[in-house]
């Protein structure tokens, strides 16, 4: 969960904005002048108007700014850029990598959007749609011309060319550092520090393996023995738990994050999700963001905190999609064409973390982005594609993340054992819904109590309860993706861990359920497996959502892993104790292979957990098929997935993610959710929450003095432009900076001798020298409805055409209010909650 953030209650206006209205310019603002406002925000209507003629005209939040949809809007913002450059402070227009502008009012096209607004997607693509007519009209005109359209042709696939690239150096950046941070917690390879202890024994002979699955060799060297410590408990404890550096690892972890980029923290997934959606949030896709988190992954999973990469690296790519698309106008430029590259990074980062490509471009299209084109599709898969190979040539540790926990085919399952996978399925739809309602639970206390003022020192008292409950438990001592690999991994003959404590005849690794009889081993080993399910789980919940960079991926996959290898044992031993069940006697008789596989189980519980936590199907499939290599496995896990799946839903209605996204009342309208009800328009502006006047301008009759009192008194997005006050007929609709844009070209030279200088609409219009004539910037295609017209409509318009502003006419045609997609999401949130 990202830092909380509330969208801030006053809007504050432009620089040279108040210094307009600072002088008071009692003289251009007389009684005629204030009569005739009064009278335009006040208008009177017959039917419905006389109660609807109090509403706001944008969202509730003021800062909201919004693209139009005329075309011409384009030639003026072209024709007019050179005069308003001398103006306008370019030092908001620039690329600054480490800073990102917040509020400012510009009028290029990449920074219109103020934080904390919502996007116009049909604007910005109707935008997209002129800009690439231009350029394939005028591609014929000179061989530079031509240059320039196939450039344009190909931004996109560089784009996402050099996300994919970085996002893999990124990666492999960061496993290296958190390899060797964690190794370094137990000792140093003296022929060189700088080798994790994996690498110091790569040369080395007479490699060896302790419990906790740590190789040793002569060249490197425990502190305990560079320190001369003799004692077994101390030797133990300097060998396999100074844990207490990974305290501090978490704080600074937790210091930087607070210090330089509070949105570094979390997982970054609700928040990516509701960005692709089409929020604005100015700086969470910043370079000091990308830059925190990768130092903060490397740090939080170097302290053996119950947290994962996974999500942080959606979040980092997101950054590099968002910082790269900077460097293409088509894309910089343009929030809804931003969101394609957006969506292909989200691709890469899924893929950089599992080392699974295919899963990665699912995981985008299925759970992360709202709108998810052909054309974004390819792009995703060959950015996943790029990121993957990158990381796999520069990382040093094989088959680190191509199969990161790759058994193969080597498991033969039975049709017996779909009735234990359905039991996994129902335990992590459980466990879901039991892990959502806790950690939810825990978010409130924080946000609601002094405990969120202080998110170093929970940090510090999380690291230090981990290091405590984690210690006595050898299963918990060691890293979760060790302890994955160990869960998942079959017994072989010549294995003397407790997990595999079998009277087997040792000549065959696949002995027949007959001759595999747990021994009293395995009974100790599962006793630890049920207090290390139980401590991570406590956990986890009040891990997942402290101040540093943290995933669930990791920590549900081994949490199902630890679940389903106790299911595996007990089914197992079911079996020994009775062969002759006519289950087993059907298919196990029948061959001479090992009838159940609790590593297997294992492997399905995982699937099963994290589908319960995420609500996850495909892509989830898909991601642990990649994991473990074993395509024979697709059945079990698809139906693990299927049912944890259903199970959550019927507790708890969403996943994790969506669950966030409410606690921090983020405008996120579900595409995949539906909404049955009975309601029209009439109710929705019955139920506004906000019941702000509406404010229209009349076509002609406006003054420049006018349109500054409306401006300072009235801070929306936008003002429908009607006929005239009398016939409320609609022309058109009129964004707030393009008039401000207006308004500062033709005042800060003169503000006295303009403010009696008249403002129209008109198509056309008797030319006076001194006028505003103001056609051009009319949206006069804005989407309409009638009062009559049902709220699942309305609901459509904003999640499948991405309108933004929705006007309400009566039956005459006449203006009577206006509707915003953080209205329609207010009001789906309040039937939700009744």
């Amino acid at each position: 969960m990202a830092a909380t953030s509330s969208p801030p209650e006053t809007d504050k206006e432009p620089n040279w904005f108040s210094r307009m209205f600072s002088s008071n310019s009692s003289t251009s603002q007389g009684s005629s002048s204030t009569n005739r406002v009064t009278s335009i925000i006040n208008p009177s209507f017959e039917s419905f108007g006389d109660i609807l003629r109090f509403r706001r005209s944008a969202d509730y939040h003021p800062r909201q700014q919004q693209a139009t949809m005329d075309e011409s809007l384009v030639d003026i913002a072209i024709n007019a850029e050179s005069d308003i450059s001398s103006l306008a402070d370019k030092s908001k227009g620039t690329i600054d990598f480490f800073h990102t502008p917040s509020g400012a009012i510009t009028t290029t096209q990449g920074s219109h959007y103020a934080d904390w607004s919502t996007i116009d997607w049909l604007s910005d693509q109707a935008r997209d749609r002129l800009r690439h007519q231009v350029i394939t009209e005028q591609k014929h005109d000179s061989m530079w011309k031509r240059f320039v359209a196939f450039h344009d042709a190909l931004s996109g696939w560089l784009c996402v060319l050099l996300v994919g690239i970085n996002i893999g150096i990124i990666a492999a950046i960061v496993d290296i550092g958190a390899v060797w941070l964690t190794n370094i917690k137990i000792g140093v390879c003296l022929p060189a520090f700088y080798l994790s202890q994996e690498q110091c024994c790569w040369t080395a002979s007479n490699q060896t393996y302790d419990q906790y699955q740590h190789v040793h060799c002569a060249h490197w060297h425990g502190w305990s023995s560079l320190f001369h410590v003799t004692s077994d408990t101390a030797a133990d404890l300097n060998n396999n738990n100074t844990d207490f550096l990974g305290v501090f690892f978490a704080t600074i972890c937790a210091i930087l994050v607070r210090t330089f980029a509070p949105y570094a923290c979390g997982s970054g997934v609700p928040e990516v999700k509701t960005i692709l959606s089409g929020f604005i949030i100015r700086g969470y896709f910043g370079a000091w963001t990308l830059l925190i988190k990768s130092i903060g992954m490397i740090l939080a999973t170097s302290a053996n905190l119950l947290l994962g990469k996974e999500g942080p690296f959606v979040h980092c790519s997101s950054c590099c999609g968002n910082i790269f698309a900077r460097l293409f106008p088509k894309y910089g430029q343009n929030e809804a064409k931003k969101r394609e590259i957006l969506s292909a990074a989200a691709a890469a980062g899924v893929s950089v973390a599992f080392g699974a490509p295919i899963g990665g471009v699912l995981f985008s299209l299925e759970e992360v982005s709202y709108y998810f084109s052909l054309k974004t599709l390819w792009r995703s898969f060959f950015c996943a594609m790029i990121a993957s190979l990158i990381v796999k040539i520069l990382s040093p540790f094989e088959n680190q993340h191509l199969g990161l926990f790759y058994v193969g085919n080597r498991y033969r399952w039975f049709y017996f054992e779909m009735i234990p996978f359905i039991i996994l399925g129902i335990l992590g739809g459980l466990f879901g819904a039991l892990f959502i309602k806790l950690n939810l639970a825990w978010c409130k206390i924080r946000k609601t109590t002094r405990l969120g003022r202080y998110p170093v020192l929970e940090v510090v008292m999380v690291a230090l309860v981990t290091l405590i409950v984690s210690y006595p438990n050898p299963y918990t001592r060691m890293p979760m993706s060790t302890l994955i690999r160990r869960l998942i991994s079959s017994c072989e003959p010549d294995d003397e861990s407790l997990l595999c404590d079998y009277r087997r005849n040792i000549t065959s690794a696949y002995e027949k359920n007959d001759s595999a009889k747990p021994l009293s081993g395995v009974w100790i080993s599962m006793g630890l497996l049920f207090s290390a399910l139980f401590t991570q789980t406590i956990l986890f919940i009040f891990t997942f959502g402290i101040k540093v960079p943290c995933g669930l991926f990791i920590p549900s996959l081994t949490l199902g892993a630890i679940t389903g290898r106790i299911v595996g044992i007990l089914v197992e031993t079911f079996v020994y104790y009775r062969p002759n069940f006519f289950l087993f006697t059907i298919e196990c008789s029948a061959t001479d292979e090992q009838c159940v596989v609790p590593g297997f189980y294992a492997v399905v519980g995982a699937c099963a957990f994290l589908g319960g936590v995420t609500r996850m199907t495909v892509s989830l499939v898909v991601i642990m098929v990649e994991l473990t290599g074993g395509l024979s496995y697709s059945v079990p896990l698809m139906c693990a997935a299927l049912i944890s799946k259903l199970v959550g839903d019927a507790l708890v209605g969403e996943g994790i993610y969506d669950a966030h996204i409410k606690l921090n009342n983020y405008p996120y309208l579900d595409i995949k959710a539906e909404f049955i009800d009975q309601s029209t328009a009439t109710d929705l502006m019955e139920n506004k929450q906000d019941k702000n006047e509406l404010i229209m301008l009349p076509r002609d009759g406006l003054t420049l003095s006018d349109l500054i009192t409306i401006l300072r008194t009235h801070k929306y997005n936008g003002y429908p432009v009607i006929a005239s006050i009398e016939e409320a007929s609609i022309i058109g609709f009129v964004l707030r900076r393009d008039l401000e844009s207006i308004i500062q070209q033709r005042t800060l030279s003169n503000i006295e001798s303009n403010m009696n200088t008249c403002i129209s609409f008109s198509r056309t219009t008797q030319q006076q020298l001194n006028s505003i004539h103001l056609y051009r910037l009319l949206n006069r295609s804005p989407t309409t409805i009638t009062l009559d017209t049902p709220t699942t409509t309305i609901i459509d318009l904003c999640r499948k055409l991405g309108a933004q502003t929705i006007l309400i006419t009566n039956e005459k045609g006449h203006l009577v209010g206006l509707l915003t997609k953080k209205d329609i999401i207010a009001y789906v949130k309040q039937k939700k909650l009744k």
